[in-house]
């Protein structure tokens, strides 16, 4: 590979081809081992990561964008943003003090000696709130800032690990997350606050970061501010300015690349092309209208790094059509003024297609995961150096995967582009207005104020994991696996019951996923193996791949709903993921509009409502955990999302009669922003994550004088903590300050899934109490 052309990944993924973190994260949560082995795990996965890319031709090869769990909280423990209650007094920060922001802690965290301490029944943390990254699936936690906070240069992470490669014979770029972007995506509890205002305090902690690294041998460093695929104030382009003409001077003849993505710069494009910085990444797959405009305005020394291969999905490129577009840049600014790359870290996608041996081979040929975006990387910087003839083999087989895709039969199906057409506005409205439909749900159902119930799944034991993989791999039947799972079921909806849940769920030990479980049962739908791509800390998941026309060729849940309904005479909701969701939390085809495609899945799904109904469900619960993850980076495209997102659920949901509940979740989310589209969601219930901003996400409803009914959730599932009662009852006093108390539903924060039972038992015995507790002041009032 000629070295004049530059080749980046911007960054990969840190879990392991079998997620030797994962494991090794878990092992030592639970105390299975001991932090020597997890730093011995974490060190062969960045060496080998290192090492392939290197071996792969990759040149610019990062370094520190590998982390235990998410690079901003690493950001924030690098410039020592750490809140007062985790005990932190200075100097390197312990393991488990890391651990706490992360995920919180039930015991105490001495920062002291670095362990945490067990059995302290009225003691722990609280997590930092997470949220999703921009428009992924993957999840930041927000760091929190103050008017008087400080900033010191605490962890030196970024020189370590850049030596640590350098050890090994590979010379990498290190990342950093940048100033702004970490100042941007912090939060305060200060009305009015804004933390972007502590630029002038964090600065000097970057510019140190800098001369250490340039001191250690780097010669570029890659900062990443994808925040510039925003919609940013005057005031904040200014602070970008100040910012790079701080940091530039911060290490002389240490390069920056600054780094963009997840959209084209907009207005930020003039800003951004004006720093003194020696590189811009731009996202040429989210954005290549914008080409045109950067090469007319970038200074003739500045490097262009052209994001032509998709870093957020998985089909293979169309190579071809990417010389195209780059040869005449290359024409124009030489080999040395360009760098080929992904357009965005490989952290959003699998690691290696090849280890998909399951897949049928059509399929498997129109995919690349990260592995193959770096040949496909390397193929292209190829033909630039030495034209097309010196990588025809490879353009070729490109070539002729994209022509078998399209021609595939197992791609277009006309029963459902004929069932699209047929959508019509009857099929997207309820038959009455909420205020009619809740005194006849309210008559049927007869439940008490604040009814009580959880978000869907509970604890996935590991008897159930292995019962499942024992069925997957043919040594356990179907009948006795059937038999397993109903006694699984039953023994749930017992306890449910003897606790004092008013609503209640069947648990769902028969899905591996709540996105995986429906698409498998969905026609245009295809599962990999070892697919899998983080979603926060040690969740990962295995996104479903969208290939071709969507439809149910069968009832996917009613089985199951109906058995669970039969153990008990409380009412069990049915419980659906939702199409928008399904979606998000696929890779989803490039030749289709995304909302075709999810008109597709609603109808599936609505489908699904009308059999569950049928079978006699009186609540069903249609999650749209994701709708705001799919919004638009830039205002202006919000509306066309959010409508077609909004009418899909209406699809799926509006088939049903008044009597019957409709229900929905959302994860995280600034429901401010967009609460006119949850409105017209129209559901019944909507249930959010809430326990983590102790209520604040209600502001939007209540100004909004939202009217129907919402669950707010009372404790955090994403920590290991048991919150007590009176914490409980107060978060719910909150938010009864902020909505009617007539509105409230009481429920966890999210689907119990990942969660011990030894946590959820005691979690969900103090939630009903707390509602309990609720119910007599009341009364009392």
């Amino acid at each position: 590979m000629p070295s004049e052309i530059s080749i980046a990944t911007l960054g990969v993924s840190r879990i392991g081809r079998r997620r030797e973190l994962k494991f090794a994260l878990e092992s030592y949560w639970s105390g299975k081992s001991p932090a020597a082995e997890l730093l011995d795990t974490a060190r062969a996965l960045r060496a080998a990561n290192w090492i392939e890319q290197r071996d792969r031709g990759i040149t610019a090869i990062p370094s520190n964008d590998f982390s235990f769990y998410d690079q901003v909280l690493d950001t924030a423990v690098m410039v020592g943003a750490i809140p007062p209650r985790y005990g932190w007094s200075g100097g390197a920060v312990p393991l488990d003090i890391y651990f706490a922001m992360a995920r919180g802690s039930q015991g105490d965290v001495a920062a002291d000696c670095g362990h945490t301490h067990h059995g302290h029944e009225h003691h722990g943390v609280t997590a930092l709130e997470m949220t999703k990254w921009f428009d992924t699936n993957y999840h930041y936690m927000v760091p929190e800032l103050s008017a008087g906070q400080a900033f010191s240069l605490t962890s030196t992470k970024p020189v370590e690990e850049f030596l640590e490669a350098k050890a090994l014979g590979v010379h990498t770029r290190p990342v950093l997350v940048g100033p702004l972007t970490f100042l941007k995506l912090g939060k305060s509890s200060e009305p009015g606050f804004d933390p972007v205002t502590l630029l002038a305090k964090l600065l000097p902690v970057y510019e140190d970061i800098l001369g250490r690294l340039a001191a250690a041998g780097a010669d570029w460093v890659q900062i990443d501010e994808p925040v510039l695929a925003l919609d940013l104030a005057p005031e904040e382009r200014e602070a970008f300015r100040v910012a790079y003409g701080r940091l530039a001077a911060a290490a002389p003849g240490l390069n920056i690349l600054l780094n963009a993505y997840f959209d084209g710069l907009g207005a930020n494009l003039g800003t951004a092309l004006a720093l003194p910085v020696q590189g811009l990444h731009v996202d040429l797959v989210r954005a290549p209208g914008e080409l045109a405009a950067i090469l007319d305005g970038a200074r003739p020394d500045l490097v262009l790094s052209l994001g032509v291969v998709d870093g957020r999905n998985i089909w293979r490129s169309n190579l071809d059509a990417i010389l195209d577009r780059v040869e005449p840049v290359m024409a124009r600014r030489g080999a040395a003024g360009i760098e080929i790359a992904a357009s965005c870290s490989l952290l959003h996608v699998p690691i290696d297609v090849e280890l998909e041996t399951a897949l049928e081979p059509d399929l498997r040929s129109w995919l690349a995961f990260s592995v193959q975006k770096m040949d496909e990387l390397t193929t292209i910087a190829a033909a630039l150096a030495g034209g097309r003839q010196a990588a025809r083999a490879k353009l070729d087989a490109s070539a002729k995967a994209l022509a078998s895709r399209a021609a595939s039969l197992r791609v277009h199906d006309p029963l459902v582009q004929g069932r699209m057409a047929g959508i019509d506005a009857g099929m997207k409205t309820r038959q009455s207005p909420f205020a009619g439909r809740r005194k006849l749900q309210a008559a049927k159902l007869r439940l008490p104020a604040f009814p009580t119930t959880t978000i869907g799944s509970f604890p996935q034991t590991a008897e159930v994991r292995k019962a499942r993989s024992r069925h997957a791999r043919g040594e356990l039947s179907y009948a006795d696996y059937d038999a397993f799972l109903k006694q699984e079921t039953a023994a749930t909806i017992r306890w449910q019951e003897e606790i004092g849940l008013d609503v209640l769920v069947h648990g769902e030990f028969e899905r591996n996923d709540m996105v995986q479980y429906f698409g498998e049962q969905l026609a245009g739908f295809a599962f990999t193996q070892h697919a899998w791509v983080q979603s926060y800390g040690s969740r990962y998941v295995r996104p479903p791949i969208i290939f071709g026309d969507v439809s149910r060729p069968n009832p996917m849940t009613v089985a199951w709903w109906h058995y669970a309904q039969s153990v008990t005479t409380r009412p069990v909701k049915g419980m659906l993921t939702g199409p928008v969701t399904i979606l998000n939390w696929s890779f989803v085809r490039d030749d289709l509009p995304r909302g075709e495609v999810c008109r597709q899945i609603a109808l599936a799904i609505r489908d699904e409502v009308t059999d569950l109904e049928k079978a006699g469900a009186g609540m069903i619960q249609i999650d749209e955990a994701a709708l705001r993850e799919g919004l638009p980076l830039r205002r202006a495209d919000w509306k066309t999302y959010l409508d077609w997102a909004v009418e899909c659920f209406r699809i799926c949901s509006s088939g049903v009669a008044d009597e019957t509940q409709i229900h929905t979740h959302m994860c995280y989310s600034e429901f401010n922003q967009i609460i006119d589209a949850i409105a017209a969601m129209d559901a019944d219930v909507i249930s959010i994550e809430t326990s983590r901003s102790r209520m604040e996400l209600l502001d939007a409803f209540r100004s909004f004088k939202y009217p129907n009914e919402i669950g707010p959730g009372v404790y955090d599932i994403h920590s290991p903590r048991v919150p007590e009662v009176g914490e409980m009852a107060e978060l719910l006093l909150l938010a009864s300050e902020r909505i009617g108390g007539d509105q409230l539903w009481v429920n966890p924060d999210c689907g119990l899934k990942t969660r011990k039972w030894e946590e959820v038992r005691p979690a969900l015995v103090n939630m009903v109490a707390a509602a309990r507790e609720l119910r007599l002041r009341a009364r009392a009032a």
